[in-house]
């Protein structure tokens, strides 16, 4: 697909991962972004448009539909991590991740289909993770979310082949944001997640591993599942 002419939008679009998507299909020459954020004043670059979205509120979602109807290429980039652990924290703060990163995903795409069938096809992209594969003790709301949004996405590629639209799953581990300032690991910046994820959707790519961590996960799927200190014969 082409990104040159383009009209985009991103979610989460003020920061981080959101805002190195915004700069790269700026980059691609994509004709307008659409910055989709909770609190528009926070979109300071000159070269985004602001579009008021919160993704858990179904009005704000429709009427971003509404605002937005000459796109052709959806990013669902907004998404929250709480810290809830297995043992720990409030369940409020998975239910709120399910909220974001599962059905907000849902809301938008469920929303933006029609926009995208009446310009062609175009893409949608979802920001997923290595999550989506991988459980974690330290955050198994956030995983479970991940791999959620991961299976509403392969069922997103399947409902939306009729009408043309390249549906685009991202994966790859820590990220070098804010929102990852905790983690003492290897990461990847996020202008190569967003070039990753040009080349993707240039190349009519259905998955995007962007970094090695994420490469090796996927390629352990097919592992027999073991418990801890038991090898698997």
């Amino acid at each position: 697909m082409r990104i040159n002419g383009a009209v985009a939008l991103v979610t989460g679009a003020n920061r981080g991962i959101g805002y190195a998507f915004t700069q790269a299909l700026l980059d691609q020459g994509a004709a307008k972004v659409y910055a989709g954020v909770r609190d528009p004043a926070t979109v300071t670059d000159p070269r985004l448009t602001p579009l008021r979205l919160d993704v858990t509120d179904p009005a704000q979602v429709a009427a971003a539909a509404e605002a937005a109807g000459d796109v052709s290429i959806v990013v669902n980039n907004a998404g929250i991590a709480t810290g809830t652990g297995l043992f720990d924290g409030s369940l409020d703060g998975a239910r709120r991740e399910l909220e974001v990163n599962y059905l907000g995903t849902w809301s938008v795409s469920r929303a933006f289909a029609p926009v995208l069938a009446a310009n062609g096809g175009g893409a949608l992209v979802n920001m997923l993770s290595v999550a989506s594969w991988r459980a974690s003790a330290a955050g198994p709301g956030y995983a479970a979310s991940k791999s959620a949004q991961w299976s509403l996405t392969n069922a997103l590629r399947l409902g939306l082949s009729e009408q043309g639209t390249l549906v685009v799953g991202v994966h790859c581990g820590f990220v070098d944001t804010e929102a990852a300032a905790w983690a003492d690991a290897p990461k990847i910046s996020a202008a190569t997640v967003a070039e990753q994820t040009m080349l993707g959707i240039l190349g009519d790519h259905a998955e995007v591993l962007a970094d090695e961590v994420a490469r090796q996960v996927k390629a352990q799927l097919s592992q027999a599942v073991q418990s801890p200190g038991v090898v698997a014969r």
